[in-house]
């Protein structure tokens, strides 16, 4: 019996010896392979100038955006008379120098060259680009997303307590946005409108956003902005809104009736003391007349009775 355990402890011993050299660690679990990041798309523009200027707004080339893009601008000038061999080359964006952008550019085929890409990914990266060519030439990029074209310049006037309807379009050439947004100038930032039973209805289509505000108060008045959305930017544009109360439009016509009525008082006070004046100028005539009268009459009486006397 003690020999049949022998074998056994002799198994057990062994087990337990290659136990401990077994790995009980565990591995590591397996990385998760980074997401691709998909490159932006890269939209290309090139300005061609032979004067020294392409700047202004309607002469400025327009970039309109929709989405982020590597936006690769290149200008072409052709020089002036002197055609110097090398010129200074930077870009600016809402005219300040982009730190690193000056180059020296040579005359190439009679013309010089300015290339450069731009990472459009925010609103951030939108306004105005410029190519300059030392003192001598520049060309302007306006880069933004589609604007809307449809704007108010007079303001819209309600009353209070009733209701108004503002509306915002785009030209259906314009892309579309993928939503709309209202706001309302508080004094210090703009504030988004959303959708409330018995104050603000909200409506919008494809081009076109339309705010209904109900039960209009004086504190209603201010700018209201339409922004239609897109992935880049959003395209802003306002609405004057001006509540009045009722009493507002007869204003102008109460301060005339205001004028009118003095004007017709002076006139008839003038004419009142006027008149008084008349009156009492003509009894102290017919006093005077009243007093001398009598005088009259005793010399006529003289002059009959001589006259009797020399008949006699």
């Amino acid at each position: 019996m003690a020999a049949s355990w022998k074998p056994l402890l002799f198994q057990i011993l062994l087990m337990l010896v290659s136990c401990r050299h077994i790995n009980t660690k565990k591995s590591a679990p397996t990385p998760t392979p980074p997401v691709p990041i998909t490159p932006l798309p890269t939209k290309m523009r090139s300005v061609v100038l032979k004067g020294s200027s392409h700047t202004g707004e309607h002469q400025a080339e327009r970039i309109e955006l929709l989405n982020p893009v590597k936006l690769s601008l290149e200008c072409t000038w052709t020089g002036n008379q002197t055609k110097a061999p090398n010129i200074t080359g930077y870009w600016t964006k809402d005219e300040i120098e982009i730190q690193d952008s000056r180059l020296t550019v040579s005359l190439e085929n009679e013309q010089y060259n300015l290339r450069r890409v731009f990472s459009i990914n925010s609103e951030e990266n939108l306004g105005n680009y410029s190519c300059l060519f030392g003192n001598e030439a520049k060309i302007d990029f306006i880069v933004a997303a589609p604007h809307i074209k449809d704007v108010r310049d007079k303001p819209i006037v309600s009353y209070v307590g009733d209701s108004v309807v503002m509306t915002c379009k785009m030209e259906e050439t314009q892309p579309m946005p993928t939503s709309w947004n209202w706001y309302k100038d508080n004094g210090t930032d703009k504030e988004q409108i959303f959708a409330a039973p018995q104050r603000y209805e909200i409506t919008s289509t494809k081009w076109k956003t339309r705010l209904q505000v109900i039960n209009l108060t004086e504190a209603d008045s201010g700018p209201y902005y339409c922004g239609a959305v897109y992935a880049i930017s959003t395209s802003m544009s306002h609405v004057e809104l001006k509540v009045i109360t009722f009493m507002e439009p007869l204003k102008p016509f109460i301060s005339i009736l205001i004028e009118v009525v003095v004007l017709v008082t002076a006139i008839l006070i003038y004419e009142r003391n006027r008149s008084r004046k008349n009156d009492e100028e003509e009894s102290g005539t017919n006093a005077d007349q009243n007093k001398k009268l009598p005088q009259g009459e005793d010399s006529g009486e003289e002059e009959s009775s001589s006259m009797r006397k020399r008949n006699v």
